[in-house]
């Protein structure tokens, strides 16, 4: 190990602050690492940045092959797919050296290239970081509204750019967040969203163009603080439809888009455990809602009486609906179903059909479709040995015509196989895994192995393409994606069972499935777990159950600190979390959160090779609660092998650039392959 050769790690000084907590007071000696206006903070993480960089210096000819093999292959020079809106082809592109995508349009689909909206590379310039938001043309076709964020706050500065010129006007709207936005019919008021100081997005505001953003007004303000708010156009493009939602309720409130300085007015009030979502489909309003309908079910309402609802899809337990999109004369409806993501066209009747799209276990999205009149629906899929693929599917026929499937040189796809398998978890439920690997490795107990796993906020991890992970397949390693509980991969059953009260069946479910890779299909002894944020939670729960079960773990920006945060309602997003978490002060949550909190269960133990990431600017999950964590392992692992990186001009998705987040995928992949040692460096 290089270890052996390095000075010793950073060690953060102590300071004793005690947490009044309903289990009992509880010392802290690394809270002051939450104090980002303490200059030892920035010393502590910039010497934990040094360190990491001479860990990983010896690993340089492995980290630099590793690069290499991702940047060859990929396609440098790569143009998306052309998509129609109006009398305009929209499309971006890729360029070899440019670290960032350029937007075009043009009058046909051949020529969709002709003429740049957006370069992404020029506003860049002189940013280490740059992330782009909103990108929405008006109906006119002649305004681009956009917004970016060049520090990775998730602040977004609004501007509105003239396309004939090129140049942006000089309204300019500061501290807009993600939630989306919208134009009136008459392209004179754009909508959008600005948070609050816990960074919720709280407030949609008016902007009448034209006029200085000091003066525009406030269209909703949600004042609950377990609810966040968000904007959008219909397809159809007569509705503005604004959601205020938690995680367990919503309320939806429609503003006509000719109609841009009226009242919105509320389709049905909010109750607790109801969440509901509106869309326009020519005469009427479709209704995707869980009244009754654990997986949800779709209604319609007439549009003189949206808060009338009659049932129209029915509900199908264990068939989750997560998607519901309109046009003119069919809709296309998405369910997650035994694991798998399943695409339908569905008829004004309320029939149905699915599509078939691959065999093997795949993502299926559906893709940016803006026209509202279209006979045909695009759609994307990808699969652990499928690359992205964009495909039109004809809406009388159902055929499927691949427009473009993403080129990977120098790849042979043949190599690969995957499949879908299962583990038991210690209360019987059956957890499924997803594997891939070359087809010359067998599964016999042999290999090394990286475990990918997320589990939380119902959000469900499809299969997903990737050419970095390749070069872990090609040095004979087995990559698997674990489903646990508290995501959605099996209807909304599989999300409740993973969280609040119930959320260590996230974690155990986890355990099962490195559990079942080790009995006969991995090497037991070389597992790696992986996961980020919510993931990153996941990872440290593991290894704090049971340390001796892996070799290694990555955790990126991880929520290890959570009862510490989800106990301070004044920190980002605190409040909204709770009916995803508990809130941790007072009980049954707060013993419940304690069990399983990695900073608070982290002991004098041997823990695997630790290697952890974090974003000084991630409103998400704060810089310090990683930090705290790593000290607190030095302190009372000290033979624990832990890299600390922490991005100090970035946030929560680490860097920005294609070339930096490859060359950062490179040290990830080699702080792996260290720590299951006994892997060759070069490609078999």
């Amino acid at each position: 190990m290089p270890g052996d050769t390095l000075p010793p790690p950073p060690e953060a000084e102590r300071r004793p602050h005690t947490w009044p907590r309903p289990t009992g007071d509880t010392r802290d000696d690394w809270a002051w690492l939450a104090d980002r206006e303490d200059p030892a903070v920035v010393r502590y993480l910039e010497a934990e940045n040094a360190w990491a960089d001479e860990w990983f210096a010896p690993h340089g000819p492995v980290i630099d092959g590793l690069f290499a093999e991702i940047k060859s292959r990929v396609k440098e020079d790569d143009d998306a797919v052309p998509v129609r809106r109006g009398q305009w082809w929209y499309t971006s592109r890729t360029e070899t050296g440019l670290a960032y995508q350029v937007h075009t349009r043009g009058p046909s689909r051949d020529r969709a290239a002709a003429q740049v909206l957006l370069d992404e590379n020029a506003e860049a310039t002189g940013h280490g970081y740059f992330a782009l938001n909103v990108f929405d043309v008006s109906h006119d076709d002649r305004v681009l509204a956009w917004s970016g964020d060049t520090d990775g706050s998730e602040l977004y500065v609004l501007r509105f750019r003239d396309i004939a010129t090129g140049t942006d006007t000089g309204e300019e709207i500061p501290g807009t967040t993600w939630g989306g936005s919208a134009w009136s019919a008459d392209d004179t008021v754009f909508f959008y969203v600005v948070p609050d100081a816990a960074m919720r997005p709280w407030r949609v505001m008016r902007h009448v163009m034209g006029t200085p953003h000091t003066q525009d007004s406030v269209v909703i303000e949600e004042t609950d603080e377990r609810f966040f708010l968000s904007v959008d156009l219909t397809k159809s493009q007569k509705w503005v439809v604004i959601e205020s939602s938690s995680r367990t309720s919503s309320e939806a409130y429609l503003l006509r888009a000719d109609d841009p300085h009226g009242a919105p007015v509320s389709v049905r009030p909010r109750r607790e455990d109801v969440e509901y979502s509106v869309d326009h489909w020519g005469d009427r309003f479709v209704i995707v809602h869980n009244e009754g309908a654990l997986d949800f079910r779709v209604d319609t309402a007439p549009e003189e009486s949206p808060g009338d609802w009659r049932p129209f899809v029915a509900h199908e337990e264990g068939a989750r609906i997560t998607a519901f999109e309109c046009f003119d004369g069919f809709a296309a409806m998405q369910r997650w179903v035994a694991g798998q993501q399943v695409i339908s066209v569905v008829r004004p009747d309320g029939s149905s059909v699915p599509m078939h799209i691959l065999d093997e276990p795949h993502e299926a999205e559906i893709d940016a479709n803006p026209e509202y009149a279209t006979g045909s629906l695009r759609i994307s899929y990808q699969s652990l040995t499928t690359p992205p693929t964009v495909a039109e599917v004809d809406i009388a026929t159902l055929a499927i015509t691949v427009l473009k499937r993403t080129e990977t040189p120098n790849v042979d796809l043949s190599a690969y196989v995957s499949s879908r398998m299962w583990a038991g978890a210690p209360d019987g439920t059956r957890v499924p895994f997803d594997l891939v690997h070359r087809a010359d490795v067998p599964l016999d107990g042999s290999a090394p192995c990286l475990l990918y796993g997320y589990g939380s906020y119902e959000a469900s991890m499809p299969p997903w393409f990737s050419v970095a992970r390749l070069s872990l397949l090609d040095r004979g390693m087995v990559w698997a994606l674990a489903h646990p509980r508290g995501g959605g991969e099996m209807g909304r059953n599989w999300y409740l069972q993973g969280r609040l009260l119930e959320k260590r069946n996230t974690f155990t479910d986890t355990l099962a499935v490195a559990h079942a890779l080790g009995d006969g299909l991995v090497d037991a002894s070389r597992i790696v777990v992986r996961g980020g944020s919510a993931g990153g939670l996941l990872v440290g729960a593991c290894i704090t159950m049971e340390p001796g079960t892996f070799a290694g773990a990555v955790a990126e920006v991880p929520f290890v600190d959570i009862v510490t945060t989800m106990s301070d309602p004044s920190l980002p997003l605190t409040v909204t979390e709770w009916e995803e978490w508990g809130d941790p002060r007072s009980e049954p949550y707060a013993s419940c959160m304690l069990g399983y909190s990695p900073y608070d269960n982290t002991v004098a133990t041997r823990y695997p090779d630790l290697y952890v990431t974090a974003g000084l600017n991630d409103p998400r999950v704060s810089y310090h609660e990683p930090a705290k964590w790593v000290a607190r392992i030095r302190a009372v692992s000290p033979s624990t092998t832990v890299v600390f990186k922490c991005e100090m001009g970035a946030g929560h998705g680490g860097p920005s650039g294609r070339y930096d987040r490859w060359l950062d995928e490179a040290r990830t992949l080699a702080f792996v392959l260290s720590a299951v040692q006994s892997v060759p460096d070069e490609v078999s």
